[in-house]
Order: C-alpha cells, then structure tokens, then sequence
C-alpha cells in the first residue's frame, strides 16, 4: 500500500516507467553542434596537454567505483512525502543531465574519429563516463520503484543547436558547477554521515573527480583555440553562460530547498558557496567573472525566486489559460529586467597572462 501511494505522485509511461519532466527553460537541455567545425579545429598550439588528459581518460580511475553493493540492497520506504518526491526530481534532473552529456559526446566521438582522433578518443571516453553515471542514477531511480526510459529521451526531447564555442562554455562551465555541487555534498556529508539518507552520496567524492577531468578537457581545448576567448564577443558570452548556469541553479535549488534540507544544508548557502567558488575557477580560463560578492547579484536573483513562486501559483489556479497568462505577464517582465540588470553589473576582468584579476 505505501509503495501503490507513493507511486501514484508520478504519471508513468508504463508501470514503473515515469514520464520525463517537462522541459522549461530550468531542465538540462539537449545538444547538438557544427561537427565538421570541430573536426577543422588546429589543437596543435596545445595538443601536449590534451594528449595528457587524453592518458587520464585512458586510465579510467572510476571503471571499478560505480557498483552498486549491499548497503543499497534495503527497502528505502522511509524516505517518503515531499522528500521521496524532491530526492526523485533531484535523480531525475542529474541522470537527464548526464545522459545529454553523453548523447553529445557520443556523436562528437563518432563524427571526429577519422578527422581528429585525439578529440574522438577523449570525447568517446568522456561519453563512456557519462553513461555510467546516467546508469547509476537510473538504477538509483528504480529504488523508487521508477525509471526513466533513455531510449525515449533520446528521440522525443528537443536538441538546441550551439556553435562549438558555445559549447565548450555551456558544458566546460556544467562540468565545473558539477564538480563543486558534488565535492561540496560529499564533504557536508563526511563530517554529517547522519543526514546521509541514501547510499548514493557516497559515490560523489569519486565522482566529481570525473566531473573535474571533463571540465579540463574543455579548457585546455579552449586554451588550444584562444579565439574564442580573446575578443569582446568572449567576454560577453562567457558573461552570459556564467550568468544562466549560476541563474538556473539558484533558481532550481531554492524551489527544492526541503530536499537540501533534508541532507542537512540551507540551499541559500549550498548555491552561494557553489557559485563563488565555481566563478573563482572559471576565472582561470575565462577572460571575465562575475562580481558574485556584490549584495545586487542575490538580491535580483531573489526577486525571481519570488516571481517564480507567483508563477507556480498561477499555474495552480483555476483561471482560464489568458487569464493566467495576462496575471504572469508582470513576473515574466520582471525576471527579464532582473536578468538584464545583472548581465549589465560590471564583471571582474581576468588578466591571464599576469595572473591578476581587475
């Protein structure tokens, strides 16, 4: 009976199959890019330290780490309500995450093989590291009694096509985030193995790790092309990328903060700590970061948490559907002047060759 009530919270393709969130402007997206722009990129200017990285894909430090042993094997019906509700989004969300990740690498891999083989190789071993990640949160779903079919993401969700500097930003700047979101629960957890609700956690230390080497591989290919860093577009769009990525994930975990809270950290400060720390490494390939100290960066982010809490009140309304957009129109407008006016809050140039920031 607990595990029928539990269920019934998630509309499912089939029994145990759950139907794939709806995509919004906060889901993971989906990837696809200029391959044959790729294939044409000069590596040579750094191609030792790509070659390096390429060595550590080959060693695959994790290829023993993701097993999943006895202290999973256990009824997890104690974790119900909205945390069983929020620890599944928060499954769903990453396995998607990473899923998207391996879909683009794989086809990255495929298209360079006979054009760029050292891009080939790290993007295929890169793409071999995702999908056991994928896999991993998948099989944890299904201690949920759920599953997400990947064979029907791949075709049913939409693809937005990035040129490749666009993404070399948008996943050097996921890997990265995503290092410091799990590195920063493992060690809250280390210290906390009482808020430790589930075994997954346990695997994060490793894991990130895998995040890191990704997130280098990017910027020693950006680094290898310095175009795409060098010129006032770069600084505008890493301005942009750091912006969403930082935006998004505000914006997403304080909507779940009882999931947060559930594992013992304040979202608040969770995502603070995250961002500070992931714009102080980007600061190390990026041309520009943002000014993530200054009290206006949280205070706009703030009022959006807030138009989006109207938003989903709204939705949960019974007014007709124009009437419900004419009452979001003021929250759609004000989180478009917030976003703007913290695009156009001065950034912190970095000055890479001296080493020093202005």
């Amino acid at each position: 009976m607990v595990n029928t009530l539990q269920k019934s919270e998630f509309d499912e393709m089939r029994p145990g199959t759950k139907v794939p969130a709806k995509e919004t402007i906060l889901t993971p997206r989906f990837y696809t890019t200029d391959f044959d722009a790729v294939a044409k990129m000069d590596i040579s200017v750094n191609e030792e330290e790509l070659k390096a990285i390429l060595e550590e894909f080959r060693t695959d430090y994790n290829r023993h780490h993701f097993v999943r042993r006895q202290e999973f094997a256990k009824s997890w019906d104690h974790i119900d309500g909205d945390t069983r509700r929020l620890f599944v989004e928060f499954l769903e969300r990453s396995c998607t995450a990473e899923f998207s990740g391996f879909l683009l690498y794989k086809e990255l891999g495929r298209k360079l093989k006979n054009r760029s083989p050292i891009l080939a190789e790290c993007f295929t071993l890169m793409a071999r590291d995702e999908a056991r990640h994928a896999g991993f949160l998948n099989k944890a779903l299904s201690d949920f009694n759920l599953s997400l079919d990947l064979s029907f993401l791949t075709k049913s969700r939409s693809y937005t096509f990035f040129q490749p500097k666009f993404i070399f930003y948008a996943t050097y700047l996921s890997e990265k985030i995503g290092y410091w979101r799990y590195i920063t629960i493992f060690r809250h957890l280390e210290k906390h193995p009482e808020d430790r609700i589930y075994p997954i956690f346990n695997f994060f230390e490793n894991w990130c790790q895998d995040e890191n080497r990704h997130g280098d591989f990017f910027d020693a290919i950006m680094k290898a092309t310095p175009n795409i860093l060098n010129d006032w577009k770069a600084r505008l769009w890493c301005r942009f990328f750091l912006l969403s990525v930082f935006a998004t994930m505000y914006l997403n975990d304080i909507h779940r903060s009882d999931f947060y809270a559930a594992i013992g950290l304040d979202a608040r400060e969770y995502d603070k700590y995250v961002i500070e720390k992931t714009n102080e490494t980007t600061g190390r390939v990026f041309p520009v970061i943002l000014d993530v100290e200054n009290p206006e960066f949280y205070g706009r982010l703030e009022t959006c948490v807030k138009n989006n809490e109207k938003l989903r009140e709204i939705d949960a309304s019974n007014s007709p559907s124009p009437v419900k957009f004419l009452r979001k129109l003021p929250a759609f407008v004000s989180n478009g002047v917030q976003f703007i006016k913290l695009y156009l809050m001065k950034p912190i140039r970095v000055d890479h060759i001296q080493g020093t920031v202005r």
